[in-house]
């Protein structure tokens, strides 16, 4: 039923529609294998990116990977799939034990140090201070890479490797643990490698790498990395805590909250122990950025007390402008679900005959009765045919 389904059933309905070769796979795997029209690209040639795994990487490499959360389990998946043998290790044994299971690593190490001597590639995949604590004790001729999102203090232990591209992928996931990890995580994401200690030969292998995982690397300094992350990734995290404690002290506010604000707060269910590590690493900046916003909100608060309609309005204006820049202009489609079977699987008979670029989806439930509203996100320019096709399978728009 549409108001228990969760957006993850949701998509994988809509994929095994849209794409039959789609299908197949995940009948051949029995696992979930998100198709393009979710990372930014035609469903069609995005899907060839998805199955056929960017082998672009010799299919005799190993490497170990330290922390088999989300995203080493995630990396593990990426690495696997292009043909290396992937071996992991992590403190909490049940951690190791569901990235195998779920194959992201083909063999759990009992010691981390374990099989250096055969690597080719070192991914510390933990948190900073789990990350800070190996790079103390590492000695090795290996090419070693990171994904802390905290690059000063790292770049500054990792001096005495002969081999080390700090890096930091922008992606992630509300959700934490290798179960939720996927192949496809950093599909399109961007993923900052460090050029403070590295030589260029390093920096490009690293750069294969993460191509080959489906990101976009992107090389500067650390200090660079971490002045620029406060504002853009650590910062949101920290807003959006502080809305849920303000929403969880206000029980009844939660219950008028809709779409804006499930975007807002969506990375405040994310590992509440990494994220500590991270605000306490990145406190210089951390402690700027967070200045910053007191004195927005405060000149903010004074427009609207004064009643300065014209500085506000000038605000929210500017914003707005500078928003629509960020990215591609897109138009919501919001299609009306009720509660009956295959609803869901007609939507995804509609994409694929409109043949539009999905850049994303939402799901409202209705309170009472299932159903709800699906927004589906589509270029401006594609709108109207997807319009068509789902009215031609039946389906009222709300406008």
């Amino acid at each position: 039923m549409c108001n228990a389904m969760s957006i993850a059933v949701i998509v994988h309905a809509l994929i095994r529609y849209v794409n039959p070769k789609c299908r197949e796979l995940g009948s051949r795997t029995g696992k979930h294998h998100w198709p393009g029209f979710l990372f930014g690209g035609p469903a069609s040639s995005r899907f060839t990116l998805t199955c056929h795994g960017l082998r672009t990487m010799l299919s005799d490499k190993n490497a170990i990977i330290h922390g088999t959360g989300l995203m080493g389990a995630s990396i593990g998946l990426g690495l696997t799939a292009n043909g290396w043998t992937v071996s992991g290790w992590d403190p909490e044994p049940a951690a190791a034990a569901t990235a195998l299971g779920r194959g992201a690593i083909s063999s759990v190490l009992t010691d981390p140090f374990e099989g250096l001597d055969r690597a080719d590639l070192l991914v510390l995949a933990g948190p900073p201070r789990a990350t800070l604590e190996t790079l103390e004790s590492l000695d090795t001729d290996v090419l070693v890479t990171d994904i802390t999102s905290v690059k000063t203090p790292i770049v500054g232990v990792g001096r005495g490797l002969s081999r080390f591209v700090p890096g930091h992928p922008m992606a992630g996931s509300a959700s934490s643990g290798a179960e939720h990890a996927s192949a496809h995580l950093f599909h399109g994401a961007s993923w900052v490698l460090c050029d403070d200690l590295a030589n260029t030969a390093d920096i490009e292998e690293v750069k294969t790498i993460v191509r080959a995982l489906g990101a976009n690397p992107v090389v500067m300094s650390a200090s660079s990395h971490d002045e620029r992350v406060a504002l853009v990734s650590h910062l949101p995290r920290l807003l959006a805590s502080i809305l849920i404690q303000m929403t969880s002290d206000n029980p009844g506010a939660s219950e008028l909250s809709a779409g804006s604000f499930r975007d807002l707060t969506r990375v405040a269910g994310s590992d509440a122990n990494w994220w500590t590590d991270v605000f306490l690493a990145n406190r210089d900046a951390m402690d700027r950025v967070i200045g910053q916003v007191q004195e927005l909100l405060g000149q903010r608060r004074h427009d609207i007390t004064a009643g300065d309609s014209a500085a506000v309005n000038e605000h929210l204006s500017t914003t707005a402008e500078a928003r629509a820049k960020l990215g591609a202009p897109v138009a919501a489609v919001r299609v009306i679900l009720f509660d009956k079977p295959g609803e869901i699987g007609l939507v995804g008979r509609s994409l694929e005959k409109s043949g539009v670029d999905l850049r994303d989806l939402q799901l409202r439930h209705a309170e009472y009765g299932g159903g709800g509203v699906l927004t589906l996100s589509v270029g401006v320019e594609e709108a109207g045919r997807l319009r068509d096709a789902l009215t031609e399978h039946g389906f009222e728009l709300e406008e």
